[in-house]
């Protein structure tokens, strides 16, 4: 006697299953169509679309259509709030994706295209953009950002800088934006980037040091993330002091660096900065450096320091003069990669940080016997906070 099963699912309601149906790939919920005449066109009601152009490698002409065409429809319902998952579409872009109203989340990856917008381009509702692996051609990235007038969430990820004369983002409703350009392997440093982001929280920007930047407006920023090296076609020096100046209100920064790019001199007063992370890609010279910059951070409660192996050799020639950071506000301080000859560093930051709570040492990499000679080192030395608490990991 054959069983039955209960088709519970189907008593879902409409809302239901599309939210489920948006969980799978664009072919699998096309599929559900033939379960029965409840699902037949349930499928393109959906509002979350993932797909992967692989999936139209050995189609015909006439099934490429097709799915443009649904996709169009879609794209065209007004009160339907739409996400879109797009992923190596080459040249194959639904015709009204620059001009759907409906349109909140869009993540496109785009190996090996070049975009151009069109002049009527206008994302009303787009909150979140994520861009990975496009290029973009004349001022195509403007011409976007300018038609998204609640953009939130901006992201270019390994984008292709050959064709870009400038970076211009102007979108007072931004609030988090992450500019990857791979460190400049793309081979054009010749352009500028030009932000005004007022409402501005979160700014990640990794590449290398471009022609100009004119960061204004951000003064809601409470975490950057740079990652930047060195470009010697032009006065790096300049170029990065202005990248840095841009950021001045921010509270957290963390900074990798391959070279003592910032002139310390020309540094603003960073007034709202309580944690500084910095990472080195290996350079000489690092502890003058270092220490100028905490005189630019006198509220400064927490550092985080992972120095290239090469750092930590020449901190009695600091200048006499103590950030006073380290005399009021400094209160945790970490150190990465640590190596024996960093023990000077160690002691300059014992013996001038006053309210120290708490230092932190990562040992990786030596051994058990060494990680026991520096420990003993540690502890012998003398401290100017009493609460201070030397943790060894």
């Amino acid at each position: 006697m054959a069983m039955c099963v209960e088709d519970r699912i189907s008593s879902f309601p409409d809302h239901i299953l599309c939210h489920i149906l948006s969980f799978l790939p664009i072919e699998e919920a096309v599929r559900t169509s033939i379960i029965s005449t409840k699902w037949r066109y349930l499928f393109a009601s959906i509002s979350t679309i993932k797909f992967d152009g692989h999936l139209m490698r050995g189609l015909t002409d006439r099934n490429v259509d097709s799915f443009k065409n649904f996709v169009d429809r879609l794209l065209k319902f007004p009160d339907q709030e739409i996400d879109l998952d797009l992923d190596n579409l080459g040249d194959i872009l639904p015709a009204l994706l620059f001009t759907c109203h409906s349109l909140v989340t869009l993540k496109l990856v785009a190996v090996g295209s070049e975009i151009t917008v069109p002049s009527d381009v206008c994302l009303g509702n787009l909150k979140t953009l994520q861009l990975r692996n496009a290029s973009f051609v004349g001022d195509s990235i403007h011409r976007l950002i300018s038609n998204c007038h609640v953009l939130e969430d901006l992201a270019f990820i390994h984008c292709d800088s050959d064709y870009l004369r400038e970076v211009n983002i102007q979108s007072p409703s931004l609030k988090r934006l992450v500019l990857d350009f791979d460190l400049g392997e793309s081979g054009n440093l010749d352009y500028v980037v030009v932000i005004n982001a007022p409402n501005l929280v979160y700014f990640q920007y990794t590449d290398a040091v471009v022609e100009g930047y004119t960061l204004t407006n951000m003064k809601s920023l409470e975490k950057a993330r740079l990652n930047i090296c060195e470009n010697d076609s032009i006065d790096c020096e300049t170029s990065a002091t202005h990248l840095i100046q841009g950021i001045r209100n921010v509270r957290s920064l963390s900074l990798t660096t391959d070279e003592a790019i910032f002139r310390t001199s020309q540094l603003p007063i960073f007034h709202n900065l309580i944690e500084f992370e910095y990472g080195g890609h290996g350079f000489n010279g690092i502890e003058t450096w270092l220490v100028e910059f905490l005189h630019c951070a006198p509220n400064l409660e927490t550092l985080n320091l992972n120095f290239p192996v090469e750092a930590g050799t020449r901190w009695k020639a600091l200048p006499i003069e103590v950030p006073s950071c380290l005399s009021f506000h400094l209160k945790e301080i970490e150190i990465s990669c640590f190596v024996t000859h960093m023990i000077e560093m160690v002691s300059y930051f014992l013996d001038n940080a006053m309210v120290l709570e708490n230092l932190i040492i990562r040992t990786k990499g030596l051994s058990v016997t060494q990680t026991r000679k520096v420990s003993n080192q540690l502890l012998q030395l003398l401290k100017s906070s009493k609460k201070c608490l030397i943790v060894i990991l």
